[in-house]
Parts: structure tokens; sequence; C-alpha cells
């Protein structure tokens, strides 16, 4: 018998160093904490039909555990490296993200557990985001940058050194794993001494304050940690009168009966105190990059359903654009809200067209039926009550939503249009593998579930 840790215990407990570190560095944070924690308990409380779905589900229990992180790296090899950091912890890249065309210079990946058990009992995961060197213009500022990034090491000697030990022998044991979530944790840790003069940060700022935000410091110090909420609206509404200042936009698809994918916002980004290289001292500054964000989590969508959530995403956002409302909350939300009339909002609906991705449970009552089943009779055992359906919760991100949470905390005079195309055979060169399609898990969860659903009904 193994006495490794598992890589679901691993990584929860790096997910609560991650939270309690955040916390001491963003207090901000722990406000936003117990107010999720108070629209959780409000509502579950009120709609006992969710809790028994996600009782169900399994979701239930890591609600209150449930983060999601984000980091910004610099080199091909500081993301080979988190990968197979990552990978001791049970984390792996999912899904691959362009924000070049939302106008944020990084392609990106979700690295999390990818099989619904684990999932359940630690859902932690880190949007990682790859710096696109390529889409800086000044080719001596570009150079510059390279130079610098190839200097740094964001990782502890200690750290690589578990993660070979993990690699070498199939796990790490209790006292290994202990040890190696302290050392990983100081890559995530916010340093206040800059890498850089203030001159190379302000070349670097005006390129893209995103730029400067990988390049001028010593480590990519997590930048937002993100609880979820059963209603976001309610945390939105929550944060004004906390005098916590959100963003205007919720980002995502419009309040619903069936929450579908996922809903973001955020506190806006602090203005934190640096410190910057000169010849004979430190020089004092400014950087603002860290936010609070804080999500609610639908049901996952197949491929005809994202077309469909796209098509009207896009009707959306192009008659608010062209109404010029689209930076007014009142007037883009009306029209968000009309556009998605159209996106079926019942989980029978949504089952019975294809659209989403749901658990198939015998119910429980249900006896062994008296001839056997196949799934081409399933719309005929649901028709009955013989078995019933519950979401299969969106584990991801989507671009667009990223991208806006990110510009949000960068300011709007930092809107940039990149016309490279995305590059994904590069990332995945630079990872050091290719990303799990995270549409193909989530069908592979839902076949999973059909064919227990079926095996308890067959005689």
């Amino acid at each position: 018998m193994s006495n490794f840790l598992s890589p679901n215990e691993i990584r929860s407990r790096f997910s609560a160093l991650m939270s309690d570190m955040y916390q001491k560095e963003v207090p901000l944070y722990g406000d936003l904490i117990d107010l999720v924690s108070e629209v959780n308990q409000a509502v579950l409380t009120k709609q006992p039909e969710l809790k028994q779905q996600l009782e169900l589900t399994g979701e239930l229990p890591r609600l209150d555990l449930e983060r999601h992180g984000a980091i910004r790296l610099g080199t091909a090899q500081e993301l080979a490296t988190i990968r197979r950091i990552f990978a001791v912890m049970g984390m792996f890249p999912v899904g691959y993200y362009d924000l070049a065309p939302a106008g944020v210079p990084v392609h990106s990946t979700a690295f999390r557990a990818i099989d619904a058990e684990s999932l359940n009992q630690s859902p932690f995961r880190i949007f990682t985001s790859l710096l696109r060197l390529e889409l800086i213009d000044d080719v001596n500022l570009r150079n510059t940058a390279a130079e610098i990034l190839a200097k740094r090491n964001i990782f502890t000697p200690k750290a690589i050194e578990l993660t070979e030990i993990c690699e070498q022998q199939g796990g790490l044991t209790k006292e290994q794993a202990e040890q190696f979530v302290n050392e990983v944790l100081e890559t995530f840790r916010w340093h206040k001494e800059a890498a850089v003069s203030s001159e190379v940060y302000k070349a670097l700022h005006d390129q893209h304050r995103l730029i400067a935000d990988v390049v001028a410091f010593k480590g990519p110090h997590i930048n937002h940690l993100t609880p979820r909420t059963l209603d976001i609206d309610a945390v939105q509404a929550g944060m004004l009168k906390r005098g916590i200042p959100p963003k205007e936009i919720i980002e995502g698809p419009p309040t619903r009966k069936c929450p579908i994918l996922l809903r973001q916002t955020s506190f806006k980004a602090l203005e934190e105190q640096v410190f910057f290289i000169n010849e004979t001292d430190k020089e004092l500054g400014s950087h603002t990059a860290r936010f609070g964000e804080i999500e609610q989590r639908g049901v996952a969508l197949t491929p005809k359903g994202r077309a469909l959530y796209d098509q009207l995403l896009n009707q959306s956002r192009q008659l608010s654009k062209e109404k010029g409302v689209s930076q007014e909350p009142v007037g883009y939300m009306e029209i968000h809200q009309q556009a998605f009339a159209d996106f079926p909002d019942s989980y029978q609906e949504l089952q019975e067209q294809g659209l989403a991705y749901f658990y198939y449970f015998a119910k429980k009552d249900a006896k062994k039926l008296d001839k056997p089943v196949t799934s081409q009779d399933i719309p005929s055992l649901l028709t009955q009550g013989i078995i019933e359906i519950e979401p299969i919760v969106y584990e991801d991100f989507l671009p667009v939503s990223a991208a806006g949470i990110f510009q949000s905390n960068l300011g709007d005079a930092q809107q940039k249009m990149y016309d490279e195309v995305s590059n994904k055979q590069s990332f995945e060169q630079a990872l050091g593998t290719a990303v799990y399609d995270e549409l193909a898990l989530y069908a592979e969860i839902q076949q999973s579930s059909i064919e227990a659903c079926l095996k308890a009904l067959n005689p």
C-alpha cells in the first residue's frame, strides 16, 4: 500500500494555503469571502431544490472551498515547469484561450482536475496565461523584456527538487507534500520590490499594463483568487452596500432560472506601493494589477449549446455597440437579456435539444426493469420519471469574459487591438504537451453517468 499523499489532498492543502496568503496580502478578499458565504447560505435556505441538486451532484461540500486563481507567466520554460508542478497536485491543462483578439497580449489554459470525483474533492483551478512577447511592437522593448525574463527564476530550488522526486517515485509522502506546498507557495507571493527601474516599468506599462505586470516583477504573483457564489447579482449588490467598488457589468450570460456556463464580476484593482530599482537607492512607485473576483457557475454546454451562446453573445455585443450602450451598464444588460431570451431556460429543454451536459440518475425508488434498456430509451425513461437529470457544472472559463475582467482592471485607456492570429500549436509546444479538450471531458462524465444509470436499471 502506497504511503504517498493523494494529489487531491496536496491540491486541497495548497488551495487553503493560497487562500490564507492572499487574504493577508489583500484584506478586502476576506470581506468578499464573508459576503459570498452569506449570499450562498441565504440562497440554499430559500431554494431547497437547489441544495438537493448540489447534494446529488456532489458539489455542496465543495462550495465553500471552491476557488480559482490566476497567474501570468513570461517564458515557455516557466510554463513548462509550472505544468510539472501542477501535475503533482493532480492539475492538468484544460482548454486553450486566446485573449489577444480582446486586446490582452496573452494566451492561456486552465490547470485543474479532470474527473468528477477529483473535482468534487478539490475544485481548485489556476487560469494560467503566457505573455506573447511577439505582440510587443517596439523591437528594442521586446528584446529588453525577453532579457529581463530570461534572468529570473520564479521557482525555489526545493520546489523543483520535490517535483523531480514526485516524478521519479510516483508521488510524495505526507512530509514531502507539506514541504512541497510551502515551497510552491513562494512562486505566487507578492513582492513589493520590482525587478526593473521606473523608466523600464513605464515603457512596459505604456506598451500594455499587463506586460508590465508580467515582466517587471520577480515572480507571477497571484492576481486574484475567486470564490463561487450561487447568486452573483446578490453579491454585486452586496459589494456596493459594503463600499466595495465592483466592475460595472457582470461578464457572461445574463440572469437566468437555469444558469449556464460562467458569470463573473470583480472589485476594482488595488493600487499598491512598489519599489523600483535605480542606480543609488530604491524608488517608491505604484502598480495596479491585483483584484477580487467572484464567479457563478452554471451547466456546461455542448458544442451545439456553445454555438448558440456565441451567436447570441455576438448579437448582444453588436447591438449594444450600435446603440452606443456597450459601456452603459443598464442599457447593455437590457439588450443582453433580450438577446438571450432565445436560449432555452429549463433543464428539460436544454437536455431535449442537446444544448447542455447532464448527470443521469435512476430515481431512488426505481427498481430493476423487466427488459434491458439502452441510451436510446433515455427520452422515454425521463418521460416516465424512472430517471432524472442534474446539470454538470461548467468547470472552465470564457475568453471574452476573462478579457472583460482583465480590461476592467487595466483601465479603459489600455484598450489595444492585436491582429496576430492565435497560435495554439506554439502554446502547446511551450507547455510541453497538448491541452485537454474541455468539451470531451464533459461528454465523458455524462456518458459515464448514463452507463451507471442504465446498469442500475437493467435486469
